[in-house]
């Protein structure tokens, strides 16, 4: 990718664009991300930049934490993550990422943590039509067949109950609607993954040269 920002959900709303028609967005804390570390192609086999986002006090970190922090000469940051970029000629350590690296009409990527919905039915869960509610079937809500009987075991792949949600969801060329560089915040179109203040990162789309949808 060629730029990247870890941003935290703020909630949705709606704008107005210059036809007068409603746009829904979500609201977006991009940034700022500070550069922690680096690793390069010569050294690492690979370019990417460790930022860290959302500043925090030192009691709340481990001591090889602090350390990592203390060594780059930053300030402590509540989440760490790498972005991988092709070109990291300019983030030297220290320097921030913000908001204004994205501009209004760009299509990101973000990708994120859905919400947990814990334990859920083969219903919900995937989709599944319940049974008869009448006629004497007693068999309503139930997974239907497991197969076959003579292998004595549940084939992989079975669309089963079980946990639901929290799982990494990306979420594909999204509109920037908006942004405010003096508050880093992002207004994209459409909603993104997971709760109120998730963590997210945002991303230039891989597909922004497909023509967007209207």
């Amino acid at each position: 990718m060629k730029k990247a920002i870890l941003a935290k959900k703020l909630g949705m709303t709606e704008v107005f664009d210059d036809k007068g028609n409603a746009v829904p967005v979500t609201v977006l804390q991009a940034g700022p991300c500070t550069v922690v570390a680096k690793k390069t192609k010569e050294k690492d086999g690979y370019n990417a930049v460790q930022v860290g986002f959302e500043p925090v006090s030192e009691h709340k970190l481990n001591k090889p934490q602090r350390g990592h922090f203390a060594k780059a000469g930053v300030k402590p940051h509540r989440y760490l993550k790498e972005l991988r970029l092709e070109d990291i000629s300019g983030l030297d350590i220290g320097k921030q990422i913000k908001a204004d690296t994205f501009s209004a009409g760009e299509l990101v990527d973000v990708t994120g943590i859905s919400r947990g919905k814990g334990f859920a039915g083969s219903i919900k869960r995937h989709g599944q039509r319940r049974g008869l509610m009448s006629h004497g079937s007693h068999y309503h809500r139930g997974p239907g067949s497991l197969g076959s009987i003579d292998s004595a075991r549940v084939f992989k792949g079975r669309p089963l109950p079980g946990h639901m949600g929290a799982v990494k969801v990306t979420v594909q060329k999204l509109e920037v609607v908006k942004v405010d560089p003096e508050q880093n915040i992002m207004l994209v179109k459409g909603a993104v993954p997971g709760p109120r203040k998730g963590l997210l990162i945002v991303k230039n789309s891989s597909k922004a040269d497909v023509k967007a949808k209207g």
